[in-house]
């Protein structure tokens, strides 16, 4: 295509998109809507770090409540036959049996999917997600009878766009916080290890079960990429992405707060039970060329756990089970 022809095609988009524009302004649903957001302050735990919180995506109630209705709308879906609660469902954390990441502490994340194939902020994948998953119809919202209006409360803006749309989900998702396990409250005082869940904590956090290096922390994810020792032959993985060999096998940490309830497990779900996973960790390794170094005991095919250690350490893990966090009103359908 010639210069020459571009710039009326341009020129037509331009005059489609103002005129757009001066539809939204002069549409009389806006006439007693008022745009005055609510400032929302974040409420987390002393112990955990800051979140992120972009300056051009400030969290507001609005916001939040808009996030939280699109959330649970199929109407978000170019089908119009699922929503993001589809596959995240909060009666497990925030994911299902398809295997997929829970939602759980994303504000503290900055790369998403178990590839990493998106890098940056919750309104990055969010925006991937509207956008390139869900192929969210924008006439269709813009047409909606209570979204334009929801949009401008939130955002002061009387047109929805892809990036309004994922600001709204992103600040929704950071209001997504499990903090109240019996972890927690054990490490606030206000509760008192077992004997079994206390070794289970001696083990988790020494180099006899090698789990911190991985998912120490408050957060329980580094929120990095590993090669586990999942196959002798691995997946490409991060690698995928990067192109980069060293990054072949390498998937994302998932958090494992809540992890009892978001099974099954790894990133192609082969293990359906926390019992199977404890086993792999303790015999079933596999060695190959981008095995990650924190895998120390790789050429014994695991950590060798003892009965009694398996089950210390399971007790442990089934203390990071937030019940608070699946049945949270404020997190659940608004419908």
């Amino acid at each position: 295509m010639k210069h020459w022809q571009v710039i009326p095609i341009l020129c037509i988009y331009a005059m489609i998109l103002v005129a757009c524009k001066k539809d939204a302004i002069n549409d009389p649903r806006f006439d007693h809507v008022i745009y005055h957001p609510t400032p929302y302050i974040l409420d987390y735990p002393d112990r955990f770090p800051l979140p992120i919180i972009p300056e051009d995506n400030p969290m507001t109630e609005e916001g939040i409540a808009l996030g939280r209705r699109l959330y649970y709308d199929p109407v978000l879906h170019i089908n119009n036959d699922r929503s993001c609660s589809t596959c995240h469902q909060q009666e497990h954390a925030f994911t299902s049996a398809a295997s997929v990441l829970p939602h759980i502490n994303l504000g503290w994340n900055s790369a998403f999917l178990w590839n990493g194939k998106v890098q940056g902020t919750l309104e990055d994948i969010m925006l991937f997600e509207v956008k390139d998953f869900f192929l969210a119809d924008l006439d269709r919202l813009n047409a909606h009878p209570d979204y334009p209006i929801l949009v401008y409360k939130a955002f002061g803006e009387k047109v929805v766009t892809y990036e309004l749309l994922a600001n709204a989900l992103a600040q929704f998702e950071r209001t997504m916080i499990s903090s109240g396990s019996i972890y927690d409250k054990v490490m606030e005082g206000e509760l008192f290890f077992t004997d079994a869940q206390y070794d289970g904590f001696e083990i988790f956090f020494s180099e006899r079960g090698d789990c911190f290096h991985c998912h120490g922390g408050v957060l329980f994810t580094d929120n990095a990429f590993h090669n586990n020792g999942l196959d002798a032959i691995p997946e490409a993985g991060l690698g995928a992405i990067t192109g980069i060999p060293v990054d072949m096998g390498k998937f994302k940490t998932p958090t494992l707060r809540n992890i009892e309830l978001t099974g099954p497990y790894m990133h192609d779900g082969r293990y359906s039970t926390l019992e199977e996973v404890i086993d792999f960790y303790s015999e079933g390794l596999h060695d190959s060329q981008t095995i990650d170094p924190l895998m120390k005991q790789i050429r014994k095919g695991g950590v060798k756990l003892t009965v009694k250690e398996k089950s210390d350490l399971l007790a442990f893990l089934k203390m990071l089970t937030d019940h608070d966090f699946t049945v949270n009103p404020e997190l659940a359908s608004p419908f």
